[in-house]
């Protein structure tokens, strides 16, 4: 009897507290209804109604959503913020907003200006949206638990300067950015003081800096994302026990562009990821104890540029082929570990037949060294001199790092 008294004043407690959200109610905006602006839907609306906008063209930005809804479009209506302002800014735990394309979001270079803006809330969602043209795309400003899902995010501004980031993470926990596509911002993607965040399956291309850029954001997980044809691909910084796994790492060309900058990251993974064609396809500075496994560089001007500031690294069972350089670095002394690598450059041999050479690889060529000082001599890299060089180095080796070998490289390609 007390048990079901106790059941009884619960859910008499709970459906009173969650009062607005039993009888809420569906609020449709558009021609021949009630209300034909937004603002007027959300002036009547109370937490738990959704807000239902009928296709068209509404140039009433910008839009604050107060209250616990859900803004759903219906055919595709048009949000038009004419260059001068944002688009939705949020400033409601628990609201969702779906289907709806918002567009011409202001430059500004005192404000972040975006096509929605999330501030202080948690338990948002964004999906399904199709965002043009704005500064900012989404932009999340001590934000919690939420989702950004299956939006389409392009932008057209030719310098950095002018652009924002397509989506954008600040001092935020707990958060999930999945199956979106971003194009022609500043950053596709880009994380600064977040905690526990999750980007998956995302496609970020042709960004004007990084498909992806995050700092001091630590346990993160990265997965199955692409980075394909940014300034540079991904760059993680000041940051401590990040998993990196199933990305591809793409057409990232240029004087100074890589796939993977780590620079001072720790106690983190990288693996099963594609690095290809890419300037440089991982490049890592003052960074310690990363585990980089099973990964595949292929048809690299550099696959790894390694400095010596980094140490306590475990590269193991990655397939190197086709590279320019295997590994590059700027010091005779390392303090990393290769094993059981696949390079298609190992001449070695294998008499007890347990698929490892019997002889260690040495993966930085003599010649490596003499470009990474004098990079001009770069033009030399299809010559017979380089091939001499190499077959010297390899016979008395003398200036690459004795330190720096695969003890047992594998024979055969890993799959």
């Amino acid at each position: 009897m007390l048990t079901a008294l106790k059941i009884f004043f619960f859910c008499f407690f709970f459906l009173f507290a969650n009062l607005n959200y039993v009888f809420a109610k569906d609020i449709f905006v558009g021609k021949g209804e009630k209300h034909l602006t937004a603002a007027s839907a959300l002036k009547a609306a109370e937490d738990g109604d959704r807000i239902f906008i009928k296709g068209g063209y509404y140039s009433e930005c910008p839009i604050i959503i107060d209250k616990s809804v859900s803004i759903i479009g219906i055919d595709n209506p048009v949000f038009d913020a004419l260059s001068k302002d944002e688009g939705f800014i949020i400033r409601a735990d628990n609201v969702t907003i779906k289907g709806i394309t918002i567009q011409n979001s202001g430059i500004s270079y005192i404000e972040d200006k975006a096509a929605v803006k999330l501030e202080s809330v948690s338990n948002c969602v964004i999906e399904e949206n199709i965002l043009l043209n704005n500064f900012f795309g989404i932009y999340l400003s001590k934000v919690s638990n939420s989702a950004v899902k299956k939006n389409r995010i392009k932008a057209s501004n030719l310098k950095e300067t002018a652009s924002g980031n397509g989506i954008h993470l600040w001092n935020s926990n707990n958060i999930i950015i999945e199956n979106n596509s971003i194009e022609g911002h500043r950053d596709g993607i880009y994380f600064e003081f977040v905690k526990k965040g999750e980007i998956k399956s995302n496609i970020s291309y042709k960004n004007l800096r990084y498909g992806l850029h995050f700092m001091f954001s630590d346990s993160c997980y990265y997965a199955g994302n692409t980075f394909k044809e940014n300034g540079a691909g991904v760059a993680v910084m000041y940051t401590k026990k990040v998993t990196m796994t199933d990305n591809l790492f793409v057409d990232n060309w240029g004087s100074a562009s890589y796939g993977l900058l780590l620079k001072e990251i720790s106690d983190s993974e990288v693996y099963g990821n594609k690095f290809t064609r890419n300037t440089i396809g991982l490049y890592s500075e003052g960074s310690n104890r990363v585990k980089i496994y099973r990964n595949d560089f292929n048809q690299n001007g550099w696959a790894v540029r390694l400095m010596a500031n980094s140490v306590d690294n475990v590269f193991s069972k990655n397939n190197f082929i086709g590279n320019s350089f295997d590994v590059a670095t700027n010091s005779q002394q390392h303090y990393n570990k290769f094993i059981n690598n696949y390079w298609d450059n190992y001449k070695g041999y294998d008499l007890n037949k347990d698929g490892k050479g019997d002889i260690p690889f040495r993966p930085v060529r003599l010649y490596s060294m003499i470009v990474a000082n004098t990079p001009t001599a770069l033009i030399f890299l299809r010559s017979l001199f380089v091939d001499v060089l190499d077959v010297a180095e390899r016979a008395l080796p003398s200036i690459t790092p004795k330190t720096l070998t695969d003890e047992a490289p594998l024979m055969r390609k890993r799959l």
